[in-house]
């Protein structure tokens, strides 16, 4: 792999070069990483730990959690540690896996998120037969199904970044190894390859952003029939899907769906879908589900009752 560049390591650029700026950007990142491990794992445990893991939508967001703190984990703790550092560089070696991780998890993410989203319009507009819809083994087919459609499109992402040669310069103005900054440094034309990168990357956010906007006005056409607390119930559910997928897919849509350049605020929209969105699902699958915080309160009240008791 490393025969075909003449670059062992990469210097990235980072957010700022001012002192001041990367100390408080040090102490907020690390708050974020911190809440993301923390909500992600409260999550998982708790529906992993309750009858939640039997209904599929919180199946889904079970994966998703730790979906969650796989992506983000490809990227935060770099950060962070090259906050503290002058010298920011990665190797070529890690900022290859780096790519690959960040889209292999990223496209899992997408592809959970649409499948909660398929969930969610058959609870409600086909409320007697969701669970044969919805049954576990139609469940872990989505499942593998996200996994298996993560793999293809990071490898043949994978595949196009590793066949460019870089013989510098060496720096990449960004936080960490995105592939149009890459693409910026080639020893050679990359308009094929980045044409190639935004039909992949660009259509499938595009195309899953758009199923997704579909299946919410089906379920906000469908819930005119319901009833009062019917339609508060769902609409609060929905609403907290939406706020995810906004958060999620805005900057990525912006991010990849474009000629194959590079802007100065592509590195404050990456920040959305690699640190703040993932941070923000615990508060917004929790806060706003009366079932998930129920959970919570039961599986953690158990837990330190259970303590308590045993140490009597």
């Amino acid at each position: 792999m490393e025969s075909q560049t003449n670059i062992s390591e990469f210097i990235l650029m980072g957010l700022s070069s001012d002192q001041n700026t990367q100390i408080f950007c040090f102490i907020f990142f690390l708050f974020c990483y911190l809440a993301i491990l923390v909500g992600n794992l409260l999550i998982l445990i708790s529906v992993c730990c309750s009858s939640l893991y039997n209904q599929p939508m919180y199946y889904f967001l079970s994966h998703l959690s730790s979906v969650d703190i796989c992506y983000t984990s490809c990227v935060t703790p770099k950060l962070i540690g090259d906050l503290l550092v002058q010298r920011k560089t990665i190797s070529y070696r890690n900022c290859m896996l780096q790519i690959f991780a960040m889209h292999f998890f990223g496209i899992i993410e997408i592809f959970i998120l649409a499948v909660m989203a398929f969930d969610r319009c058959v609870a409600i507009c086909k409320p007697l037969h969701y669970m044969i819809i919805m049954n576990r083994t139609r469940c872990n087919l989505f499942i593998v199904a996200a996994w298996a459609g993560g793999a293809a499109h990071s490898f043949s992402q994978f595949f196009l970044i590793t066949r460019l040669p870089f013989c510098g310069p060496s720096e990449i103005d960004h936080y960490y190894c995105d592939i149009f900054p890459l693409l910026k440094i080639a020893c050679i034309d990359t308009y094929i390859t980045g044409v190639l990168v935004v039909a992949n990357s660009g259509m499938v956010a595009l195309v899953t952003f758009v199923l997704l906007f579909g299946s919410y006005v089906i379920i906000l056409f469908t819930l005119r029939y319901h009833s009062a607390e019917g339609r508060r119930k769902a609409l609060s559910t929905c609403g907290s899907h939406i706020t995810v997928v906004i958060l999620f897919f805005g900057p990525s849509i912006f991010a990849y769906l474009r000629p194959p350049t590079t802007y100065p605020e592509d590195k404050i929209f990456a920040l959305f879908y690699t640190i703040i969105a993932p941070m923000f699902n615990p508060v917004i699958y929790t806060l706003r589900n009366a079932e998930m915080k129920k959970a919570l309160r039961k599986v953690w009240c158990q837990k330190i009752f259970s303590e308590d008791k045993r140490n009597c």
